[in-house]
């Protein structure tokens, strides 16, 4: 960690480091007692600064306030009356669609809501009654939007069409537009740098993450990272939409961090800031995490650190210099972004009070800084990791003090046990040319939910994802960052405590967390989560224990959100599901809110997604294949017959992929003689059948006689993956 631009750190190694959503019956698992009457009471933790804006009655911003703290200071809900929540009201934005996911969390301000769809609609909403106040479309090339600001009588959104728009808070009416990340940006084939904005090469990137006003500013983020777009945030001016400052995520030639890439590898580095950043008033920052380098998987081109890839930056929100940065994983290798909303704290440590920005995510663990320096407050310890000369792995990683609120390995006695065949270790296990399972994965950890600071407890809530990544390099063909088929998905909530760095108690559920699902804390003790089945459930703060739920009829990865209208309390959400990690999770486009002796009754239970990574090729009759499987080839569904060419690399070559036979049929698994190497297909995890090595030009049968779904993958090419259904 470093806060000055010194020559002694060079990026030279570790200089820069020194300086429910879970079900009603899952359990809460203790990790440390909390201590009654010392640092859990709500005497403990100082007063927040008054800066960062407290949400009560409105609560105008994505986080809630400025440090994204997603509490409410609002107390009419209580644990003892939560069970008599019923909806106020319920709308479909856009007209019952359910062909689009929705990732915007409200914000509302003088009892009007506003939030965005995919579908490019930006919806003023009244609070009391449901109704459409306004409706202003910005585009129709869609993506992810994830929420609007409001400063000076304007609401602020990006658009899919990567234009900023200000639009009239009482009427929707344009004010000003802003083309940013335009189509001519790219250095194209010449390799070359755009004179005017910086790109150099590689995709050009979205707008994306939600918007965020302060002083006459806002601030806006980007993605793109897994095409080589080069990352960038933007500070613009509120009342015009002039570009204020640009801060790139790859620094460019003669800007400090570009001798942390190898050679021109900086122009296609990704480092894209996609989740919105914090604001601290008082110190003028505004901290931003940005993600990892491009290529995300294979580090051979790009030797050394990759800033600002993984890291959170501390900015001056006015001129936009780096003030310091933290840099969280070296080389990333892994998908191992970190980018999450920060979140700025107040608290009592060792007796005094300390200003701290809380950051990390999908390595399980927090990293608790001081927000104006950057350094540790708990300690930071560069640990020696494992090596691939070839990936050109950094030696070392930080590891902060405290504890991981999970495992960093898979464990056979949770959804993530590992598919078999694959390689597999913890966090920062290398891999190369052989897919190697890693937890926490792509989407595990805590991904990009929003966190929650409860000063009445001093903890901080997250949802967490139990999922599994297979990586390996992306050279010839093979599969990085996707999750094994046939394996089981899972997740839950962490309470920490920031002030030691540790774990208070862990939930396990159903459900994966981690993909915008959002908390919110409130004064009348109650929390508040949303999960992909659809269910919005109200939880014991100290506890995570289920007081009450309610269907939302699609799955919700947003926030929710508190406010009141004439001394009523009302708590609002955006149900429109997501595309991660389930990709069947239900979609649609309900807008509710909630309060006490609500009687608008919960929408239709959706299909809820598959707590499986399900194999989703049409299923083939065995009678249409002579019951036969073709290992090693890809199913030709124009032709009905096994693709012509060996391929060792896909998930899908095995021919059909998706077989239905009825109980009692002897399927035979087929290794083609002009194929160049040997396959096998071996069931799990029931140990059903496994045919052992298969020669080219050989054969293995296995007769099924029990109903069920049985995968199957290949002992030499892991992702090689299959299922037979028998009714």
């Amino acid at each position: 960690m470093e806060s000055t631009d010194t020559a002694a750190h060079r990026l030279g190694r570790r200089a820069f480091l020194a300086g429910a959503a879970a079900s009603a019956t899952a359990a809460t698992v203790p990790i440390a007692a909390p201590a009654r009457g010392a640092e859990t009471d709500a005497v403990a933790v100082p007063r927040q600064p008054a800066g960062l804006g407290a949400t009560g009655k409105d609560s105008p911003k994505v986080g809630g306030d400025l440090g994204n703290q997603n509490h409410s200071s609002l107390k009419q809900i209580t644990r003892r009356n939560v069970s008599t929540l019923g909806g106020a009201w319920h709308v479909n934005l856009e007209a019952g669609s359910t062909a689009s996911a929705q990732q915007s969390t409200v914000v509302v301000e003088n009892g009007v809501l506003y939030v965005q769809t995919t579908q490019q609609n930006v919806f003023a909403i009244d609070g009391r009654s449901g109704k459409t106040k306004w409706t202003t479309n910005v585009g129709t090339k869609t993506t992810n939007m994830r929420g609007v600001a409001l400063g000076e009588g304007l609401v602020f959104s990006t658009s899919g069409e990567n234009n900023v728009y200000a639009l009239d808070q009482a009427t929707g009416a344009v004010k000003w537009k802003r083309a940013l990340i335009t189509a001519d940006e790219g250095g194209g084939d010449t390799g070359g740098c755009d004179p005017q904005n910086g790109q150099c090469g590689g995709v050009t990137g979205t707008l994306a993450g939600a918007v965020v006003y302060w002083d006459g500013l806002i601030y806006v983020g980007m993605q793109g990272s897994t095409g080589g777009a080069r990352g960038r945030a933007y500070a613009l001016k509120a009342a015009t939409g002039e570009v204020a400052w640009t801060f790139w995520g790859a620094p460019g030639e003669g800007e400090f961090g570009n001798d942390s890439w190898e050679g021109d590898s900086w122009k296609t580095g990704g480092a894209v800031p996609w989740i919105h950043p914090a604001i601290d008033p008082a110190l003028g920052l505004v901290y931003w995490t940005f993600s990892g380098p491009y290529p995300r998987t294979d580090g051979s081109s790009r030797a050394g650190d990759n800033l600002f890839a993984n890291s959170i930056v501390a900015i001056d929100a006015k001129t936009g210099k780096r003030r310091w940065h933290f840099q969280s994983v070296h080389h990333d290798i892994w998908d191992m972004d970190n980018v999450m909303a920060p979140v700025l704290v107040d608290l009592t440590i060792g007796g005094r009070k300390r200003s701290v920005v809380v950051y990390g995510s999908k390595v399980a663990m927090y990293y608790v800084l001081d927000r104006a320096t950057g350094k540790p407050i708990h300690g930071m310890t560069e640990r020696e990791v494992p090596q691939d000369a070839r990936q050109k792995t950094s030696p070392t990683q930080p590891f902060p003090g405290g504890k991981p609120f999970l495992t960093q390995a898979p464990r056979a006695d949770k959804p993530t046990r590992p598919v078999p065949h694959y390689d597999w270790g913890g966090l920062y296990t290398p891999h190369w040319d052989r897919p190697t399972i890693i937890f926490p994965g792509a989407g595990g950890g805590a991904d990009w939910s929003h966190l929650s600071f409860n000063p009445y407890t001093g903890w901080i809530y997250v949802g967490y994802g139990l999922i599994n990544s297979g990586f390996s390099n992306a050279r010839d063909g093979r599969v990085n960052t996707s999750r094994p088929l046939g394996e089981y998905f899972g997740g839950g909530i962490a309470a920490v405590d920031p002030r030691t760095n540790t774990p208070v108690w862990t939930k396990d559920g159903d459900w994966s967390l981690a993909h915008g699902n959002g908390i919110l804390t409130t004064a009348g003790r109650v929390m508040f989560q949303g999960g992909p089945d659809g269910v919005l459930h109200a939880m014991n703060d100290e506890t995570g224990e289920s007081l009450w739920s309610f269907q939302c009829g699609a799955g919700v990865h947003t926030s929710p959100v508190a406010y009141e209208i004439d001394g009523e309390q009302y708590l609002a959400v955006f149900a429109g599901g997501n595309g991660l990690p389930y990709p069947d999770i239900p979609k649609g486009d309900h807008l509710w809110a909630f309060k006490l002796g609500g009687t608008v009754a919960p929408a239709a239970a959706p299909t809820p997604p598959s707590k499986r990574n399900q194999i989703r090729a049409a299923a083939v009759a065995g009678s249409a294949v002579d019951n036969t499987v073709t290992l090693g080839r890809i199913w030709d569904p124009a032709t009905g017959k096994p693709g012509t060419t060996e391929n060792t690399v896909a998930q899908n070559a095995v021919s059909p992929q998706h077989l239905r036979i009825p109980a009692g049929t002897t399927v035979t698994f087929v290794n083609p003689a002009d194929n160049a190497n040997p396959h096998s297909a071996d069931s799990f995890f029931d140990n059903e059948f496994n045919t052992g090595i298969v020669m080219p030009g050989q054969s293995k049968a296995h007769k099924f006689d029990k109903p069920g779904e049985y995968f199957y993958n290949d002992a030499f090419f892991a992702q090689n993956t299959g299922k037979v259904v028998v009714y």
